[in-house]
């Protein structure tokens, strides 16, 4: 639940008040990190939060400062890639044609998410600021990678704030079991207890997913290796996190194994509001 999201970040300094650098992911990712970014600030910690000019939803607040950086695009451009992506995910048809929309809606997402990447870390004068602000630790989802690459730059420890990471890369890069006996494969439609057969048409679905990581999370390991003029793959900045706060609800969704630094928080999926009555 957010408090007990609150109350882990809050550790961060338990004398005084702790800095904390956010870097979000734009969307429903930032709607779930949002609740959590605006309580820290009202308790005293200095919040910054980087995000680039064009955005749908992350905005500024009284409760932490923003830090903006250009991009070569648009709102308009922007709106349009995320519908064309999600939409997919309501259409029906066979395994294959999922497979190649999911692969065109994610090669758009992640040329998107690359792009603005590259142009905060381009911006000498805002990467400055970072480096002299001396944080405490960063906050983000690293469903897209820019935030485990400042981290690594600027030597901070990661808490990672996500709902989950294709191709199970967040099982990778924790060295967390996934057995294909019982954690069923993305767009399987199978669950927790799978027939043989079920188990072994589970296990080959697994094998797509090395194809589409390549090309969806190869590009930040370039761009992560040109900034920090060291070789560097998606495993090495997935696995830096100190801590994985991980949005799931098991009530809702197969169980799975953790590692001790996988701390599951629920279903937080967007700010709740009072109902009435």
């Amino acid at each position: 639940s957010p408090p007990a999201v609150v109350l882990l970040l809050s550790l961060l300094g338990l004398a005084a008040a702790g800095k904390l650098l956010v870097v979000p992911v734009d969307g429903s990712h930032w709607l779930s990190m949002k609740e959590v970014v605006d309580v820290l600030g009202q308790r005293g910690h200095e919040v910054v939060v980087v995000a680039p000019e064009v955005t749908m939803r992350i905005k500024p607040s009284k409760n932490f400062v923003m830090k903006r950086y250009s991009v070569p695009y648009t709102e308009e451009d922007l709106k349009r890639q995320f519908q064309a992506f999600f939409h997919f995910s309501f259409e029906q048809g066979s395994f294959l044609e999922r497979f190649v929309k999911a692969y065109q809606g994610i090669k758009r997402i992640t040329d998107f998410g690359v792009t603005g990447c590259g142009h905060l870390l381009q911006n000498k004068e805002l990467i400055g600021y970072l480096e002299e602000s001396k944080f405490d630790a960063l906050l983000t989802d690293p469903v897209t990678l820019c935030g485990a690459i400042l981290a690594k730059h600027l030597s901070l420890p990661a808490v990672y704030f996500l709902r989950g990471i294709p191709c199970g890369l967040d099982f990778d890069a924790t060295q967390c079991p996934r057995p294909s006996s019982y954690v069923p494969r993305g767009f399987t439609q199978l669950t927790d207890r799978m027939t043989f057969l079920q188990r072994v048409k589970n296990l080959l679905h697994g094998i797509p997913d090395l194809f589409i990581c390549d090309f969806a999370f190869q590009p930040y390991s370039k761009l992560a290796s040109e900034f920090l003029q060291q070789d560097v793959t998606v495993p090495d900045l997935l696995g830096q996190a100190s801590v994985w706060l991980q949005r799931s609800e098991f009530v809702l969704e197969y169980p799975r194994p953790l590692m001790p630094n996988i701390i599951p928080i629920g279903g937080v999926n967007c700010a709740h509001k009072k109902l009435s009555q």
